[in-house]
């Protein structure tokens, strides 16, 4: 079958993905099983499994994906991530977080062990062959770095080879003395197609344009962007009266003038880190022309706060959202048809249009690889 989207390789021939890849309802609709039940999510960090018999309910992006999970950690300290739909009737197990021995349904009283593995179910002596393997409940693959925890439905690759390739550069970082900081976080509503946020966040051509601030203290002519197979790397540089990071001998930038390392894991995640911590950018979307964006703020060094590239992240914030709402208005015209990249500028964009076209491809392999 011919291929819906088609990126060229070559960036220098290449033309963006179409605009009616953000006005198509139904490419929205298949983004969710194609691109979103096939990646990785971010689900918050292990504080909200607290050590004991514990359970944490949650809905994995809700109204895009709306799928109900259960983190649960038991005596052990093993945590692990189930369905929270009990496998008797569809009823939501657990609707609060708390620490129980064993989850009960509250429905019709079907109970399993915080493992997930089916425990009890009154009035079922005479059921035939039961319970089966599909009586306990499904576990949804869970991968952790640092503090950070990340879930997938049925992810295509493997999250460890990505810790790896942050680890290069922010691994002498000591995530677990990061502290979640609830006042310095964030969220916004955005009226625009999620990946036009993506691709706004994945190029730094547009800081001289937009962002006047940001500008003065990142040297737009250093800035860098560097692709990996999930993964997308852009560093921002500053000059020597900037706030930049402290980085160790034997670094890969060592002595190199860092402010930033702007992260962004396939296909809605940003990771930026600045030398007083880390914001995690979460893009989830809410509708066709409606997108929900998180900053969550992990503090390392508060002296640091208010300064360098880190600095006003909620006026950058408010720039970008102009843009893309001023794109996702245009990108309505029948007129516009598609665009091309900059070689040397919008190198992120073109990974992200690739990635989206491969796992849109009706013959992309739909194997999964295990974390």
């Amino acid at each position: 079958m011919k291929r819906r989207f088609n990126i060229d390789s070559d960036i220098r021939k290449a033309e963006t993905l179409p605009a009616s890849f953000y006005r198509d309802p139904r490419v929205f609709e298949e983004l969710k099983e194609r691109v979103f039940a096939k990646t990785w999510q971010w689900i918050g960090d292990e504080s909200v499994i607290p050590p004991g018999n514990t359970v944490y309910p949650f809905v994995l992006l809700d109204k895009f994906l709306s799928e109900p999970m259960l983190l649960t950690r038991d005596k052990e300290g093993a945590v692990r991530c189930l369905t929270n739909v009990c496998t008797h009737r569809g009823n939501i197990v657990v609707q609060n977080p708390g620490k129980p021995r064993s989850l009960t349904c509250g429905y019709h009283g079907r109970s399993f062990d915080l493992d997930g593995k089916f425990k009890a179910m009154p009035e079922f002596k005479n059921t035939e062959n039961f319970p089966r393997p599909c009586d306990n409940l499904h576990q949804f693959q869970l991968a952790q770095w640092g503090p950070l925890m990340f879930v997938g439905l049925e992810p295509r690759f493997d999250l460890s080879e990505v810790f790896s390739i942050m680890n290069e550069r922010v691994g002498f970082l000591p995530l677990h003395q990061f502290k979640r900081n609830d006042s310095l976080s964030k969220d916004y509503l955005v009226n625009c197609h999620w990946a036009l946020y993506c691709d706004n966040f994945l190029e730094g051509f547009h800081i001289p344009f937009v962002h006047d601030d940001l500008n003065k203290v990142v040297d737009y002519g250093k800035y860098t962007t560097v692709p990996y197979e999930h993964l997308n790397l852009q560093i921002g540089y500053a000059d020597e009266s900037e706030e930049v990071f402290d980085l160790p001998a034997g670094h890969i930038d060592h002595g190199k003038h860092v402010a930033a390392y702007y992260y962004w894991l396939f296909p809605n995640m940003m990771f930026n880190f600045y030398p007083w911590g880390l914001s995690i950018n979460l893009v989830r979307p809410l509708g066709m022309n409606r997108t929900k964006v998180s900053f969550i703020s992990y503090v390392y060094d508060e002296s640091k706060l208010g300064s360098g590239a880190g600095a006003l992240l909620d006026k950058v914030e408010r720039e970008d959202e102009f843009v893309v709402e001023g794109v996702h208005t245009g990108l309505q015209s029948r007129f516009y048809k598609a665009g091309r990249f900059s070689p040397t500028r919008e190198v992120g964009v073109h990974q992200f249009h690739r990635l989206l076209a491969k796992y849109l491809d009706d013959n992309f392999d739909s194997g999964t690889i295990k974390a």
